[in-house]
C-alpha cells in the first residue's frame, strides 16, 4: 500500500479523533474512555508539537503517531511517551511500521534519546510492532489499570534508546 506520512495539522483532528475512538472501543489500546475523549485543545496541549504524524492515502488518514512528554523536569527532556493508532481496516498493511519508524527519526532529530510505551498486555499487535521497530520490553506492571467494566489489565513497559544521540552501545 502506497501512503504518505506527513506532519499532523489541526485540520486532521476529526479523523485523528475518530481513529483514537476506534482504538478506545477495542478495550485494549488505551485506558482512555470514549466518554472522556479529549478536545483538540486538550490533546494539542498534551502532545509535543514537533513529533506528530499522520499516514494519508487519498486524503484519508490511515493512522497517526505522536509523542507526549513524560515529565516537566529538565533531566527528562529527551524522554517521551509514544502514542500510535491505526485504523482497523489498515492494520497489517505496514501503516504502523511506517509511522513508528518515521516517528523515531523525527524524535531523534528533535533531541529525544528515549521513547517509551506502556501497552496493555493483551494488545499483542502493538507489542510486536514496537519490537519490530527496535523497542524492548523493560518490565510489566501488573494490574495497573482498571477498565470501566471492572477488568484489571497489566501494562507492558517498552523503550527504545537512541543510537543517533550516542547513549546506546
Amino acid at each position: 500500500m502506497k501512503f504518505e506520512i506527513k506532519e499532523m495539522k489541526s485540520s486532521d483532528w476529526e479523523q485523528v479523533k475518530n481513529i483514537y475512538l476506534e482504538g478506545i472501543k477495542t478495550g485494549i489500546a488505551t485506558f482512555q474512555s470514549e466518554f472522556d475523549l479529549p478536545s483538540w485543545e486538550k490533546w494539542n496541549q498534551d502532545h509535543i508539537n514537533s513529533c506528530r504524524l499522520v499516514a494519508i492515502l487519498n486524503n484519508e488518514i490511515l493512522g497517526w503517531a505522536a509523542l507526549s512528554p513524560t515529565s516537566k523536569r529538565l533531566v527528562y527532556s529527551g524522554v517521551a511517551e509514544v502514542s500510535i493508532y491505526i485504523k482497523k481496516q489498515y492494520s497489517g498493511h505496514g501503516v504502523g511500521t511506517g509511522l513508528l519508524n518515521k516517528l523515531i527519526v523525527v524524535a531523534e532529530k528533535n533531541g529525544f534519546w528515549t521513547l517509551q510505551s506502556g501497552i496493555i498486555r493483551e494488545n499483542t499487535a502493538s507489542i510486536e510492532l514496537h519490537k519490530k521497530c527496535g523497542f524492548r520490553v523493560v518490565g510489566i506492571r501488573e494490574k495497573l489499570g482498571k477498565m470501566e467494566n471492572g477488568i484489571w489489565h497489566d501494562v507492558v513497559l517498552m523503550e527504545r534508546r537512541s543510537k543517533v544521540i550516542g547513549i546506546r552501545d
